[in-house]
């Protein structure tokens, strides 16, 4: 019969089970609302052992970030393939996903906060926003970005971060009409950009090549000309 002898993890494989304690425990509250006891309690583990592998509640928080904002960076990443309005509508729905799994800890850490606000938090945060903004820029087939088209996806980057934060505060607004309503956003920002710059326009032209009728960007030009007339 089994003994039911628990075997004892090892240093990497330890830190790795508090990272992805804590982050469950952000994903239902703020950081600042958990305490270090409850991290251990849930991990199975006395206090004194969490300081072994972590020397403050800090430094545990920035591990869980990195691992969260790894995945939530990796969410952007889509297959160069299909029309770009609804390659952007998955990328929306799998960013959806993320904020619906993490809500608290996301909301801290878009808002800041006293476990939060750190150098090393706010570089990793800024680290998805610069990936999420290269992943854009590689399905417009874009190398290096004109100042008006790296205005509209940083702007529409921080949209996206504002609508989600906006969102999980009583969900009011169905999720998935938030999801399309951010693909009509994006197609809404470049083509008033469009309207200023030539080198936007052909872009804008291109973007909407192969679009098909049933589509998120026709279904903006549809809404478009229904209110016009």
């Amino acid at each position: 019969m089994s003994t039911g002898v628990r075997r004892r993890l090892g240093v990497e494989e330890r830190r790795q089970q508090l990272i992805g304690v804590a982050l469950e425990l952000f994903s239902r509250r703020s950081p600042d609302e958990v305490s270090i006891d409850e991290i251990a309690s849930a991990a199975g583990i006395s206090r004194p052992l969490v300081y072994h592998y972590f020397p403050g509640k800090l430094s545990l928080y920035e591990a869980a970030l990195k691992r969260a904002a790894e995945d939530l960076a990796g969410r952007f990443t889509e297959p160069h393939e299909g029309p770009l309005g609804a390659r952007l509508l998955r990328v929306m729905r799998r960013f959806f996903d993320f904020v619906d799994e993490h809500g608290p800890g996301f909301a801290a850490g878009m808002r800041g906060g006293p476990a939060v606000g750190s150098s090393a938090t706010n570089a990793l945060i800024d680290s998805v926003r610069q990936a999420a903004y290269e992943q854009i820029l590689s399905h417009l087939g874009v190398t290096e970005a004109p100042a008006r088209l790296e205005l509209v996806i940083r702007s529409w980057i921080s949209l996206a971060e504002s609508t989600a934060l906006i969102w999980l505060d009583g969900r009011r607004i169905p999720r998935g009409e938030l999801e399309v309503q951010l693909v009509h956003d994006f197609a809404a920002l470049t083509a008033v950009s469009a309207s200023y710059d030539e080198e936007m326009t052909a872009l804008v032209k291109r973007m909407v090549e192969g679009e098909p009728t049933d589509g998120p960007f026709a279904d903006l030009a549809a809404r478009l000309i229904a209110l016009a007339g």
